[in-house]
């Protein structure tokens, strides 16, 4: 595993529209390694590929105090929200900055592929829902 750069605003390369995973092979389980233990030491709950710079549809999160519960979102796509929330976030693409922030759905349903191959629907809540509803596919959205 390797500890990858993470990209800072205002870095024009955060907007970098990503492009879905066309195959789950060694290349992209190795990036989402990478991205775990780069999160992990940042600190920070969640990370897209694209903070990383590269530009491609996934997630990687993990909103466990331990850090015991990963998660892994590859070319997801929110298809249910439900109710709103308001808590303060922050991102790791805009270090030190933290904001109350409201317009995240409190739950929402979203299909992706696992590293495995598996289909899977998530369904998050807070904190995890707010973290599944960020607009750019960052946690801090």
């Amino acid at each position: 595993m390797a500890k990858l750069t993470i990209l800072e605003y205002p870095d024009p390369r955060l907007r970098t529209r990503a492009v879905p995973v066309v195959a789950v092979d060694d290349s992209i389980r190795t990036l989402i390694d990478d991205m775990f233990e780069t999160m992990y030491a940042a600190p920070g709950v969640g990370l897209a590929a694209t903070q990383v710079n590269v530009h491609q549809r996934v997630l990687v999160a993990d909103v466990t105090r331990e850090q015991n519960q990963p998660l892994v979102f590859v070319n997801p796509e929110i298809i249910e929200r439900e109710g709103k929330t308001e808590a303060e976030e922050g991102c790791l693409s805009v270090p030190g900055i933290f904001d109350k922030l409201n317009t995240r759905s409190e739950a929402c349903r979203r299909p992706c592929a696992r590293p495995q191959r598996q289909a899977l629907r998530t369904r998050g809540r807070r904190p995890a829902g707010r973290m599944h509803t960020a607009r750019d596919g960052s946690p801090g959205g």
